[in-house]
């Protein structure tokens, strides 16, 4: 055996390339076998040299008119020039010679695809499918999988999916696949009986374990996703993707303080994302541990700065703490890119309030109904700020945009009422007063919060013992 066999392969290309050319020529009838054409062909196509390839091709068909193969290989060319139809014709020429080649069935789908024909090019791998075990059976239903997604055929793709695992139920593509298509098409229900017939035989299968968990996650039976997970992570801890979806299992549960011990694990084993720091953030957030979700909202920023929604969220663990101008610094910050976002500009309005600076308040309670008018929320802050601010006749005015741009919501009766009365005019307030009453009596608790010396009003405590007495409030 030579010492150097890439040299003498190349030597032997070279001469194979001499003779293929000097029978071309006509210079001599020297014999080319069919392996040696194949050679020649291949290196034509690795060098991106497309119409010497399939030149070759051709000659090679001609030399070898029975031969399957070489007819393929010239088929494969026809449709890399973009020659469907010859194509076509050619490889109904090859499946008189051979039609348990697979590539004939793969190759006639390019074609067909390439001249839009998607239910020819389905029918034909479907058709294929009897003729065909095994691996191979399996590759075609991938091929037809594929089709069937180009086309949005989805819950065929689901399918063919569920086919080749009935018949390799450890398919590691299949079973990765699978679980988005289950998701995708909301079959959670078949993804779940698929999944646990697959464990029966193959308990120590993490992935089966992982999908049968995100199935019952879709379903939302998170306690038994979270089991599922828990399986999947005792075949193997290093699962990062199962502790990631069992954390979200945890978060949606409410049981913040697993979610975090679960989150903290995917950033052990996976590169740290922003998502994830948010989520425990979140968590922490929700477990009024404001410092530890400020901390780790802070490393979400780090890693996207761009998301200027995580500042918002820092502000709003200062708000809750009552930290106001820490607060003002977060949500400036984020309103350098979105100056109108309203949310960003219902906090800074909040904070501002908080802070007695009334005027400026009511400029970002402005933004916000200008940008939403029909945000209920938005009005609210602006009337009570306008309330505190004492200014009445243009709150009056104000409510009654409220009232149209919102559907007439009986929160602004009531805010209605308490700027009549503010203004002197008790007798339109008790009427005001009254038609809230009788659209909504719970939110007098918001008509008092507003201002609760109202309640030393005769006028106001009669009307709400009277619907005291005819309704529970």
């Amino acid at each position: 055996m030579s010492n150097y066999p890439y040299r003498q392969d190349r030597e032997e290309l070279k001469e194979l390339l001499l003779q293929y050319h000097n029978l071309k020529t006509g210079i001599s009838h020297s014999f080319i076998d069919e392996d040696a054409f194949e050679k020649i062909i291949d290196y034509f196509d690795e060098k991106d040299q497309l119409a010497q390839s399939l030149e070759a091709a051709e000659f090679a068909v001609e030399q070898y008119p029975y031969s399957s193969s070489l007819l393929l290989k010239k088929c494969d060319l026809l449709i890399a020039s973009k020659k469907y139809k010859q194509a076509l014709y050619f490889l109904d020429q090859a499946a008189l010679l051979d039609n348990r080649d697979i590539n004939l069935y793969i190759l006639k789908t390019d074609a067909l695809l390439a001249l839009d024909q998607h239910s020819k090019a389905a029918s034909v791998l479907e058709t294929a499918l009897d003729s065909f075990e095994g691996e191979e059976k399996i590759e075609l239903l991938f091929e037809l999988a594929d089709v069937h997604d180009d086309y949005e055929n989805f819950d065929k793709v689901f399918d063919c999916m569920k086919m080749i695992l009935e018949q390799d139920p450890l398919n590691e593509e299949a079973l990765y696949k699978i679980c988005f298509w289950t998701d995708f098409t909301g079959r959670n229900e078949e993804g779940i009986r698929l999944h646990q017939q697959i464990i029966e035989e193959h308990p120590f299968s993490e992935l089966a374990w992982f999908n049968l968990a995100a199935a019952y996650q879709g379903i939302k039976l998170y306690e038994k996703a979270i089991d599922a997970y828990k399986y999947a992570i005792a075949i193997d801890e290093k699962f990062d993707y199962a502790w990631r979806n069992m954390g979200d299992a945890y978060l949606r549960l409410r049981k913040y303080k697993d979610a975090i011990e679960a989150l903290q694990k995917v950033l052990e084993l996976a590169r740290p994302e922003d998502v994830i720091y948010e989520a425990i953030a979140h968590c922490y957030d929700k477990l009024h541990n404001y410092a530890q979700a400020r901390s780790n909202y802070r490393k979400a920023t780090h890693l996207n700065q761009e998301d200027t929604q995580l500042f918002y969220k820092i502000a709003c663990t200062y708000m809750n703490e009552g930290t106001w101008e820490s607060a003002i610094k977060n949500l400036q910050i984020a309103m350098r890119v979105h100056k109108m976002q309203p949310e960003f500009n219902l906090a800074m309005g909040q904070c501002l309030m908080e802070q007695g600076k009334i005027e400026q308040a009511v400029q970002y309670f402005g933004n916000v109904v200008r940008t939403k008018p029909k945000n209920v929320n938005g009005w609210v802050e602006l009337l009570k700020c306008l309330y505190n601010a004492k200014c009445y006749e243009e709150g009056l005015e104000y409510v009654d945009h409220a009232m149209v741009l919102t559907n007439s919501k009986p929160i602004f009766i009531y805010y209605k009422s308490a700027f009549l009365f503010a203004l002197g005019k008790s007798k339109e307030a008790i009427l005001q007063l009254e038609l809230g009453m009788e659209k909504n009596p719970k939110l007098i608790k918001k008509f008092i919060e507003l201002s609760p010396s109202l309640l030393q009003n005769q006028s106001v405590v009669d009307v709400i013992a009277r619907f005291k007495k005819g309704k529970s409030i």
